[in-house]
Formats: C-alpha cells, sequence, structure tokens
C-alpha cells in the first residue's frame, strides 16, 4: 500500500504542482492523499505476487513461441490485479472499451480460484492510482528532463481514469476533488 501512495503522489508533485497556485496546493495535497489512502484501504486482494509493475506491450518479446518479459527492475511483490491494469489500460495504446472488457474477462475466467468481484474491484483502483501516476511521470519527464513528446499521452491517461471512476461509488471523493482541480487551473 505504500508504493502506491507513493506512486500516486507523482501526480500532485508534479501534475498538480503546475496546475494550482502555490496558495491551493498545500490543501489540495493534504485532500489528495487522504483520498488515495482511502482507496488504497479499499483493497481487497492480498500483496502476495510478482508484479512486474510496468507491464505492457512494449515488454513483452516473442522467444521461440513463447512470451518473454523484459525491463522488469520496478519488480515487487504486490496485488494481482496490478499488472492486468498495466497491460489493458495501457496509455500507449488507445483501446475499445469493449476490447477491454473481453480481455478483462477472458483473464478472469481463466481464473479458477478468483473472487471476480474482489479483482475488478482492486483492478479499476490499481488503473485509477497507476494512471494518476503516469500523469505525474509524465509531466516529471517534460518539465524536469525536456522530454515532452509524453504529454501527448496525458489525454489517453485521463480518458482511461474516466473510464475507470465513471459511475462509480468508490471514486466519488476523487471526482469531486480532480474536479476542483479542473476549475481551479491557473
Amino acid at each position: 500500500p505504500k508504493i502506491l501512495l507513493e506512486e500516486a503522489k507523482l501526480f500532485s508533485d508534479w501534475y498538480v504542482e503546475k496546475k494550482l497556485s502555490k496558495s491551493k496546493l498545500p490543501m489540495f495535497k493534504k485532500k489528495f492523499k487522504k483520498v488515495v489512502n482511502n482507496l488504497i484501504k479499499k483493497l481487497y486482494l492480498k500483496n502476495n505476487i510478482l508484479v512486474h509493475r510496468d507491464f505492457h506491450v512494449s515488454n513483452l518479446m516473442m522467444i521461440k513461441n513463447e512470451i518473454g518479459i523484459i525491463d522488469s527492475q520496478d519488480a515487487l511483490i504486490g496485488n494481482k490485479a496490478y499488472d492486468l491494469a498495466s497491460l489493458i489500460d495501457d496509455v500507449r495504446y488507445k483501446t475499445s472499451e469493449n476490447i477491454k472488457n473481453k480481455l478483462f474477462n477472458f483473464y478472469v475466467k481463466s481464473q479458477k480460484k478468483l473472487n471476480k468481484k474482489h479483482f475488478k474491484n482492486d483492478f479499476e483502483i490499481i488503473s485509477v492510482l497507476r494512471n494518476l501516476k503516469i500523469i505525474g511521470i509524465f509531466t516529471r519527464l517534460a518539465v524536469r528532463d525536456n522530454k515532452k513528446k509524453y504529454l501527448k499521452l496525458v489525454s489517453n491517461a485521463w480518458n482511461l481514469i474516466k473510464l475507470r471512476s465513471r459511475n462509480n461509488d468508490k471514486f466519488r471523493d476523487l471526482n469531486d476533488l480532480l474536479n476542483i482541480l479542473k476549475k481551479n487551473y491557473v
């Protein structure tokens, strides 16, 4: 849970830092931390599986008709839903909601002892937190490292956050906070 909070803080430390006035920033960060902590508390699954954390198509390779994984320096023990969220909700590739649902359902059906309701809950929370982190990372890359090409993917991350959080009560506080952010651009 601590790593999820630290990752989500990249959003408030880099993206929000550029969007809000200095007077509004401390209150936003305090509320954001509370909202993220509350979301993390709603996760059901244990952190008991190796999670790649950067699991997307670009890090998969076919080797002798088997799938190989590269770029695993960020791997750790985490939530079973993390890598599937990384793969299905990858900001680099736009896929339809229908394809996303098919992939999700294919995975769920392949897992015999999986509580689908708990897994879906965790998948949604992790996807949203991960995409907030991505917005923060891409903003940091642009500001600190002058790598502005990643900024074009920020809208994809926002769309994924909307997809997972719309009409979903567990995200009400986060959506309220993000709406305040949108209204207070300075």
